[in-house]
């Protein structure tokens, strides 16, 4: 409104997200015959070398693996599926390297053909084709009119049914969602393909009894509570009409605005614009979202006073259409405001509901602040842990699980910065730089999380169904809904599975803070 809001957003986390979430089909193209589909359980390349299509979908945990890619072998056509014999496939699996492996098939002349012929069915009962009833035409007929669609549907009925079961054959758990490329699918030939496939490392989490986490200290001062205090009683504050002289810093003035640039990003020419008009719009002198110079024109206007100024923002300035611009404001003012605290005293606690006195208010603010430094202590202590414990997988990472977490990470900042009121489209932030820097952190966390995997099947640990419910149940009871319900929803979205995933990686972290040695205790 007044430039753009600025993108003033809390960094991002580095401790790896350990809990679930759900996941969305995704967008893949299989060559060289078929138009853009949506599908889940493997992903299609063009040719090696070539990028795989991007999921679309946000990314809220990382695979591993005891929580591998979702879909990555389950079948999209749970009925009406020929079995095929494994004498008959041609399956070989190459290690690549420790993490890679590839997987070329071949899939036998008679059971395409199987497989055409039942789709062909499917298609010729409902097909509507001139000259002929509804469902009546002629198979030879409707196998010329959708030979490209039939195929697709083999390609993407057969496909993932024949990398599961290859996988499953062979032992083979993969982290990330096997990637498709060289698929040939002719009518009277075999079905030929290779997919790319990644595997969990050799991890070993070693002795927990040689883990060190040092304890901070947090204490909680009186000062500490004075700040808290102070931030409550401004968020209290009243408004009151300021009728009796000219706007000063802190007050609030409401005024119809209308906005227009001047100039483009850093001074360039633009086309005349048509101004940006507002109505009753508050804006507080000294607030942190105004663009520069903004304040210092509106200190010492008046009730019902018009005014016309200039701005020019930095060059720097966050919000990219804005920097270095030249910017005009016509202005009316026609109300001012100031903020009137309340006097901190036991009436002050007494009208918050639960305080007798400003004594109890305090000692409340002070349980809530040691509260806030317990959970940060905690924090902080299982992030050392877990940099400790990455240090200890010195494999290969599995670069589909580091994609994973990047992906992550960047929809994570993006939520950020809209929940701040910053459209992610508008901040000047060069999204393939922020991309690049996740890289490193994303690498820690996928170790972290590989090594919490085997330490949880090393040590037997298990999430039961009633630790689970218990998870469940609190978003359960905030929604209004009943346990049953919501389990059962969760169940149709996939995600039960990737809930209990999160409970024991905690589980394993918590077993490993047990055993570890706490310095400062």
């Amino acid at each position: 409104m007044f430039g753009g809001r600025r993108a003033k957003v809390a960094e991002l986390a580095d401790a790896p997200d350990l809990g679930s979430g759900g996941r969305k089909a995704v967008r893949v193209r299989v060559p060289p015959f078929a138009p853009d589909v949506v599908w889940q359980p493997v992903r299609w390349c063009a040719a090696p070398g070539k990028a795989c299509a991007t999921p679309g979908d946000p990314i809220f945990s990382v695979p591993g693996p005891r929580n591998p890619a979702p879909d990555a072998v389950r079948l999209p056509f749970p009925d009406s599926r020929l079995p095929i014999p494994e004498p008959q496939m041609k399956v070989e699996l190459t290690d690549v390297s420790e993490t890679k492996k590839t997987l070329t098939v071949e899939v036998p002349q008679d059971v395409v053909e199987s497989e055409i012929s039942r789709i062909t069915q499917r298609y010729a009962r409902a097909a509507r084709l001139p000259g002929f009833r509804p469902g009546k035409a002629p198979i030879q007929v409707v196998r010329r009119k959708f030979k490209d669609e039939i195929l697709h549907d083999v390609a993407h009925d057969l496909v993932p049914r024949v990398v599961g079961d290859a996988l499953r054959d062979k032992g083979v758990n993969p982290v990330d969602t096997p990637k498709v490329r060289d698929l040939q699918l002719e009518e009277g030939k075999p079905l030929t393909f290779t997919a790319a496939i990644e595997t969990a490392p050799f991890v070993d989490p070693g002795d927990l009894t040689t883990l060190t986490v040092t304890r901070p200290e947090m204490p909680v001062t009186e000062d500490d509570v004075d700040q808290a205090l102070s931030r409550l009683r401004d968020r209290l504050a009243r408004m009151e009409p300021v009728e009796d002289r000219a706007a000063e810093p802190g007050d609030t003035v409401v005024m119809h605005l209308a906005r227009r640039r001047l100039t483009g990003p850093q001074g360039a020419e633009i086309t005349p614009e048509e101004p940006e008009r507002h109505e009753n719009v508050s804006a507080e002198i000294g607030a942190a979202a105004n663009p520069p110079g903004f304040d210092e024109a509106l200190v010492g206007v008046t009730a019902g006073q018009k005014k016309t100024f200039e701005v020019t923002f930095p060059s720097e300035y966050e919000v990219e259409e804005m920097a270095g611009a030249r910017v005009e404001y016509d202005v009316e003012v026609t109300g001012l405001r100031r903020r009137v605290l309340p006097t901190l005293d036991d009436e002050f606690a007494k009208d918050l509901g639960e305080f007798q006195t400003l004594a109890d208010l305090r000692g409340r603010i002070r349980q809530d602040l040691e509260q806030d430094a317990d959970r940060e202590r905690t924090r902080r202590m299982r992030q050392q842990l877990l940099e400790q414990l990455a240090a200890r997988m010195t494999g290969e990472v599995p670069e589909g699980m580091v994609a994973r977490e990047v992906d992550r990470r960047v929809e994570e900042f993006a939520r950020r910065l809209m929940d701040q009121g910053v459209d992610p489209r508008q901040a000047a932030i060069n999204w393939e730089e922020f991309r690049a820097q996740q890289q490193e952190p994303a690498v820690a966390t996928v170790k972290s999380v590989l090594v919490l995997d085997k330490l949880a099947e090393r040590e037997g640990l298990e999430v039961s169904e009633e630790e689970l419910d218990a998870d469940i149940s609190g978003y359960a009871t905030r929604a209004g809904r009943s346990l049953a319900e919501v389990k059962a929803q969760l169940a149709q979205q996939d995600q039960l599975v990737q809930i209990r995933v999160g409970l024991l990686r905690e589980k394993a972290v918590a077993h490993a803070l047990s055993r570890a040695t706490i310095a400062g205790a």
